[in-house]
């Protein structure tokens, strides 16, 4: 999910468009591709919402006007980011490499150095780009010049997938393990077991006081946790409800993507 202004994103996967919700009201944009996939969506600092086509090995673009797409020349791209030189930087599972576009749409990739990795997610940390691994059993960084380090999780086959940079580190969920994971800007990783280790956390937002919001994707919910990796509330979601990605809005607010077809709006515990 993405805000921009007042106006909540979101991508719909399986009919090839992207929703708009303001004031209540929802707004389709049919991408004109049905099997393009449209995954993982964020603002950029310009203006336009990006979005990685999964189905068509593509980026896109929408302005609220008019879009593009960018061909993406390695295979099938999925996390995205605004990355700390204000480009979009996206991974590539299906290839192990991190790429960036530029101002001009022209498109960079840079090898993870790790075959069979699947980078998932990414974020930017500290001047970096910081990225699952989910088949690697890692969290990967990498410096806009591309040169990547890679720091091996704890626990055997996690299954990293979400990951979010905050104001004093980076948030990480591990899908397989039923945990959350913190790791700092030299590389030390925490590991939070979750209260229901089935839950399958799925997406993570990094919030300002240092904590975090999560998708519980096998129990239809959303955690919060504080800055230690204490959980401070859970809201439940409804049955089948499988939550997806989310958003925090300026407000402290939380929306959430459920695969069943709506948005969930949780106003969080004082």
């Amino acid at each position: 999910m993405a805000l921009r202004g007042a106006e909540v994103w979101t991508t719909l996967v399986h009919a090839g468009a992207l929703a708009r919700l303001t004031d209540g009201e929802v707004r389709e944009i049919d991408l004109g591709a049905p099997d393009s996939r449209p995954s993982v969506i964020t603002a950029t600092p310009d203006g336009r919402l990006w979005f990685t086509r999964s189905g068509d090995n593509s980026l896109g673009w929408y302005d609220g006007d008019a879009g593009a797409t960018v061909k993406v020349p390695s295979g099938s791209p999925y996390g995205l980011c605004v990355g700390p030189d204000d480009a979009v930087w996206f991974t590539v599972m299906d290839a192990d490499v991190i790429g960036r576009v530029g101002a001009d749409g022209a498109v960079t990739e840079f090898p993870i150095g790790t075959t069979g990795a699947f980078p998932a997610l990414i974020t930017s940390f500290g001047g970096d780009l910081w990225f699952t691994l989910n088949a690697g059993n890692a969290i990967g960084r990498m410096t806009v010049d591309g040169v990547v380090t890679t720091y091996p999780l704890p626990t055997d086959a996690a299954g990293a997938v979400g990951i979010s940079g905050g104001p004093d580190g980076v948030w990480f969920v591990e899908i397989l393990a039923g945990q959350v994971g913190r790791i700092d800007a030299d590389g030390v990783i925490t590991e939070v077991p979750l209260p229901d280790r089935e839950a399958k956390p799925h997406a993570v937002v990094a919030t300002a006081d240092g904590g975090c919001w999560v998708t519980l994707w096998g129990s239809g919910s959303v955690v919060r946790l504080d800055a230690g990796g204490g959980v401070r509330e859970t809201v439940a979601l409804g049955d089948e409800a499988e939550p997806h990605g989310l958003a925090v809005a300026p407000d402290g607010s939380v929306w959430v993507a459920l695969e069943r077809g709506s948005v969930a709006h949780v106003q969080p515990q004082e």
